[in-house]
């Protein structure tokens, strides 16, 4: 694809943590793909700090979507903005732009529904989501590998998660100076708790939005890459410690996670048999983000170790381990080529030249409902309130 000479033009909504250390870098290494044509954020000041690195024209620079939408001169929208990402596609669909879409997709399948019924008949896909780690050469290698394989044993995966600000410390992210008053936005989060948990409280809420549905969402896509999601989810536990040794604080991770950051733990059975394990810890003081999934099956396992996803190029490793006669061979793989960029390619061909995304409306709606059976199994077996669509699955549980 580096001889492609059809760039894309870019509309960019959402100018955080993700689009200046990730996304923004790397598309400006690949003019052959695309063009920063225009860009969007809340905030006045990001949106003039950013519009000039990038060398995007005060007059394609905005604070409101519709406004940077209706200027026209765009190929395809980019969303990058915190939260639900509903409003965004739907704005970008209305006129008829194929859409790069950010985790997390949505809260709600109602809210995805909406989406599934509104998505453009373009000749090509219309949006790609973002699940970079379906397109790192590890996971790629990895499903490869296990195509065959027809008796997945058990999948285990691990989240060990610090704290936003010390991953981001090498990405010198700017931020605004003062907090961005977004009244609808807060009015959309409140809406959105309801319809996804109701009663629920904020402890709770933030579990759901913050480490299922924008975390382990990532594993329970590496799952369907490998053909093995989740057939039932049988125990689930969410708990909350601290150390009195603890020396970070939790920062700006409180408006994702809440106020005290949980763990979680859920197990159950896959279609084929086999058992998966989940693992999510938010732990401040630990040095580096760290993301491990096993696989073990009849003849050897299959383990992916990931860096931080910020760390440009670190390589996610790889290793298979096999029977070699009677002794063990074990081969290891540590590639440099970005998931993200990788990514990246893959929806300027998904525009171009039709090619399906790994992950489209229909997986990201099974993965909102996985994170909705989590939680579900969570308040049934201890009688936490939640009530919306998780509500409902806890009553089909009990049934």
């Amino acid at each position: 694809m580096g001889g492609a000479v059809n760039p894309l033009r870019l509309g960019i909504v959402g100018l955080g943590a993700v689009a200046q250390a990730v996304h923004l870098p790397l598309l400006a290494k690949r003019p052959d793909l695309f063009t920063i044509a225009s860009i969007c954020d809340l905030s006045p000041e990001v949106t003039e700090v950013l519009g000039s690195r990038v060398g995007v024209p005060r007059s394609r620079r905005f604070h409101v979507l519709d406004e940077m939408l209706d200027h026209g001169g765009l190929d395809a929208l980019m969303v990058l903005a915190r939260g639900s990402h509903t409003a965004q596609v739907l704005a970008g669909f209305e006129r008829r732009l194929p859409v790069f879409c950010e985790k997390p997709l949505a809260y709600t399948t109602a809210e995805v529904d909406r989406i599934i019924a509104a998505e453009p008949h373009l000749g090509v896909p219309a949006i790609l989501l973002g699940y970079m780690k379906q397109y790192d050469p590890a996971v790629i290698e990895a499903a490869r590998i296990l195509a065959d394989v027809d008796d997945i044993r058990s999948i285990e995966a691990s989240v060990l998660h610090p704290t936003g600000a010390s991953q981001l410390a090498l990405a010198r992210v700017v931020g605004p100076s003062a907090p961005v008053a977004n009244p609808a936005g807060a009015a959309e989060d409140a809406e959105l708790w309801r319809a996804a948990v109701g009663e629920a409280d904020e402890g709770t809420w933030r579990a759901y939005r913050g480490a299922l549905v924008s975390s382990l969402a990532h594993d329970l896509s590496i799952m369907r890459s490998f053909g093995a999601p989740p057939a039932t989810i049988e125990y689930v536990d969410i708990w909350r410690q601290s150390s009195r040794h603890a020396v970070r604080d939790v920062g700006r991770d409180r408006k994702s996670f809440g106020e005290h950051p949980p763990s979680i733990s859920a197990v159950g059975t896959l279609a084929g048999g086999g058992r998966f394990s989940l693992a999510w810890h938010y732990l401040p003081d630990f040095p580096a983000y760290r993301e491990t999934v096993r696989v073990v099956h009849g003849a050897g396992t299959v383990e992916l170790v990931f860096p931080s996803p910020y760390l440009l190029h670190a390589p996610t490793e790889l290793t298979v381990t096999t029977l070699d006669g009677d002794a063990e061979r074990r081969v290891v793989r540590r590639s440099t080529t970005e998931a993200f960029e990788t990514q990246l390619e893959a929806f300027h061909a998904m525009v171009r030249e039709g090619t399906p995304p790994r992950s489209g409306l229909a997986a990201g709606r099974a993965d909102v409902l996985d994170c909705q059976r989590i939680l579900a199994a969570f308040a049934g077996r201890t009688g936490a309130v939640v009530g919306g669509e998780v509500g409902k699955l806890v009553g089909e549980l009990v049934r």
